[in-house]
Formats: C-alpha cells, structure tokens, sequence
C-alpha cells in the first residue's frame, strides 16, 4: 500500500494527515501552498478538479474528500480498528457521526470562512449568521453526547476516524464568537484528543503553534 497526501496546514487535508500519523503507515505529504495559489494549477486540478485539499493518491489513484478518504484508510487497515467492526453495537453510531459531520458540520464551516467568496458578497452576513448557528448546535450536540454518559470516544470507549474529523472541525472554531471550548463536556473531550502523541507530532509536522494544551 502507498499513499502521497496533498495538504496545506490546518486545513480538511489535516484529519487525514492525522490518520496516517496514528495508523503509522509509510507516507509522503506534498504541500498545496493556498497562498499561492498552488490548489489552481494545473497539474494540481488534474489531480483534484475541484481544487481543493485533501488529496491522497492511493496505490498511484487520487481520492478526494476528507470523511470518505478516513472510512476508505480504516477499511484498509482494519488492525487499526479505527471505526467499527461490521455487525459491532458501535457501527451504527459511527456510521452517523461521520455522515452527520461531514453532511452538516462540514458544509457549516465553509459558509462562516467563505460566505463572501462562494456566493454573493451582499448576503454573506445572513449565510454566515445561520452558518453561527449551525455550528454552535452541533457544539451543543457534541457536549451533550459527552455530558450524558461515560463515553471517551464518539463511538463509546475506541477512537475512531469520527473523533479525528470532529477535533479538526472543533479547532476551526478557535476564533469564532464561541469556540468549542466554551462547552465544559466538549472542552474535556478535547483536552483529551490535544493530548495524544499523534496530534502533537501532526502541529509539529503542520508547524502549526496554536490549540494546544496549554492554550484554552
């Protein structure tokens, strides 16, 4: 199996980075510098039209989309057991969370970063007002999740590719109105994803500084 990850630090590609890092697999990255434009260039779009990260190429075929390129690496690697056996009580649920974060929590985050670019400046305010409350009822979901019962993990006592998509999605809301942190539940859960080798060794390979530990 080989894999070549195009990514740009902080970004979607940043859950899948993740990934790899935890499952401890062999692979590249090659850096999609949005800053100049890298995502339009040609070469890039014949890889992904849509110009966007993550891309991954997987045995020399580029995949796209950053909650189906987690599900398509756990089935992959099934030793990992980072998302549920077929047939398990948890398959289900993490079935779920996955569609519900990249269904709803996803889209949300694009709106609020990108109302004025992807559709009509003089409406932003009104599409970035509703992708707010979006967002923070997804908090509000989250932080109940973990507040009503024992569950270390979306999907009860594993990690899964749902509490890696979930934490990047949280980190995205570092400089909103209301970050994530601002819910009790959903901050200890965090506190707990910041603590993992894997993410630190993922900050310090993004060379990204902020949204750690010591940091609320």
């Amino acid at each position: 199996m080989s894999y070549v990850l195009y990514c740009s630090p902080g970004t979607a590609s940043m859950a899948v980075h993740w990934m790899l890092i935890e499952l401890g697999v062999p692979f590249e990255t090659r850096l999609v510098d949005f800053g100049a434009g890298q995502q339009r260039d040609p070469d890039y779009l014949r890889l992904n039209p849509a110009g966007r990260v993550p891309t991954l190429i997987v045995d020399g075929t580029p995949r796209h989309e950053s909650a189906a390129l987690l599900m398509l690496l756990a089935e992959r690697h099934p030793d990992a057991a980072l998302a549920p056996a077929v047939g398990s009580t948890q398959r289900a649920a993490w079935i779920e969370w996955m569609i519900y974060l990249a269904n709803t929590l996803l889209p949300a985050m694009r709106d609020w970063f990108y109302a004025d670019k992807d559709g009509d400046a003089g409406g932003a305010d009104a599409v970035r007002a509703l992708a707010r409350r979006r967002i923070e009822e997804a908090c509000e979901r989250l932080d109940a999740h973990f507040g009503g019962a024992e569950h270390a993990y979306l999907t009860g006592d594993r990690l899964s590719t749902a509490d890696l998509l979930a934490v990047v999605l949280m980190r995205w809301t570092r400089n909103m109105p209301r970050p994530a942190t601002d819910w009790p539940h959903l901050a200890s859960y965090i506190r707990g994803m910041r603590a993992r080798p894997s993410f630190i060794e993922l900050n310090a390979r993004e060379k990204l500084t902020g949204w750690m530990n010591e940091e609320r």
